[in-house]
């Protein structure tokens, strides 16, 4: 795309794609073109749409020829609904907690305490959970110190090839490539090669199905680095932060800004939920971006607060995943790395991080200082 900066040659985040499949492993959604994933330039979708419809039951109603206006679920792909997803999020939450979204073909589920249910409950099918047998399938080394070894060397390296640059980009000379290099290292695969082979359809073979999951992971870092860049403060406490304070940040910005938004899954019976029941054999839309910012569940939910008092995240499941492993890894040493070879890097003068996409979320750039 022209706005954005330049990429090795490769797939690329394929979520960005008209017909790519999303790249996550939890989720995937028919192919949207763009207007239909709601990535079109516009106005931010309305909180609610006012449609006129029949109500033969209502003589004199309101309305040309006994019709009743009556107020009908936005939807999460509603054009321009990338601008803003979580107005439209708040406004399903609020006041429909179950609806039929006609654009995703699924029931939608928005809360926090329904969502989180059926990401583990065994009535929801059709996705991937954390000691399914796709994670036993990994060919990565589940060894942890061997990841943590690999990883830390890879993020060195790249951050050291950024260090003496006036200006960068952390999502393309950074986020693009710590995951893909984490598992190139880990697989062995010669790191003049890993761009070609690991962002590649030979991922799979090299690290297995969960393993070689790259583009989510990439979205999740570039929207934590995003998160601790955007405040002084969270960079003073974290450039010298334990291992432990770093990894309540990283649960703090998968709360906050998952980079998978929607997660299908499909029941086998009926499931009570709130606002009504989801019927067997259904597909169903879960929010994971909505349920994240539920006031519900975590005060100041837009807030980004490693240590709020109310922590929590949207998990898979109890199992074992090598990609829920690494991503964890490289968030810590992405930041170790970063602060090590450049003590003053901050965001340049005016930029913002601003995160984009429906499906999958995450800012497109990171324009840094490294020098400060």
């Amino acid at each position: 795309m022209s706005d954005e900066p330049h990429r090795e040659p490769g797939p690329g985040i394929p979520d960005e794609r008209p017909g790519m499949p999303s790249g996550d492993p939890w989720t995937r959604l028919p192919s949207m073109a763009p207007a239909e994933r709601g990535d079109a330039v516009g106005p931010a979708a309305p909180p609610g749409r006012v449609r006129t419809v029949p109500d033969p039951t209502a003589a004199g109603a309101a309305g040309p020829h006994g019709s009743v206006a009556r107020t009908v679920a936005p939807s999460p792909l509603d054009p321009g609904a990338s601008r803003d997803p979580h107005r439209i999020h708040r406004t399903l939450r609020e006041d429909f907690p179950l609806t039929y979204d006609p654009l995703l073909r699924s029931w939608v589920l928005s809360r926090y305490a329904d969502v989180a249910a059926a990401l583990t409950d065994g009535r929801f099918t059709h996705g991937h959970r954390p000691g399914d047998p796709p994670c036993a399938r990994a060919h990565v080394d589940v060894d942890a110190e061997a990841l943590r070894s690999v990883t830390e060397r890879t993020a060195y390296v790249l951050a050291r090839r950024i260090a003496e640059r006036p200006q960068a980009d952390l999502v393309a000379d950074f986020c693009h490539w710590l995951p893909a290099g984490t598992v190139a290292a880990a697989v062995g695969v010669p790191y003049r090669d890993m761009m070609r082979l690991v962002r590649g359809r030979a991922a799979g073979a090299l690290a297995g199905e969960c393993g070689g999951q790259i583009a989510v992971r990439e979205k999740a870092l570039a929207s934590f680095l995003g998160n601790v860049l955007s405040d002084p403060d969270q960079v003073a406490a974290l450039r010298d932060a334990p291992a432990g304070l770093v990894g309540r940040a990283w649960t703090e910005s998968l709360r906050r800004d998952p980079p998978v938004q929607i997660a299908v899954r499909r029941t086998t019976a009926e499931v009570p939920v709130s606002g009504g029941v989801v019927p067997a054999g259904a597909s169903v839309a879960l929010l994971i971006g909505s349920a994240g910012r539920d006031p519900e569940r975590f005060r100041e939910p837009g807030r980004f607060d490693p240590l709020r008092d109310d922590p929590g995240q949207l998990t898979y499941g109890g199992g074992f995943c090598p990609a829920v492993v690494l991503a964890g890894l490289e968030a810590e040493y992405a930041l170790r790395a970063l602060f090590t070879a450049m003590p003053r890097l901050r965001l340049a003068d005016g930029f913002r991080p601003t995160p984009t996409g429906l499906i999958t979320r995450a800012p497109r750039s990171l324009i840094v200082r490294p020098g400060g």
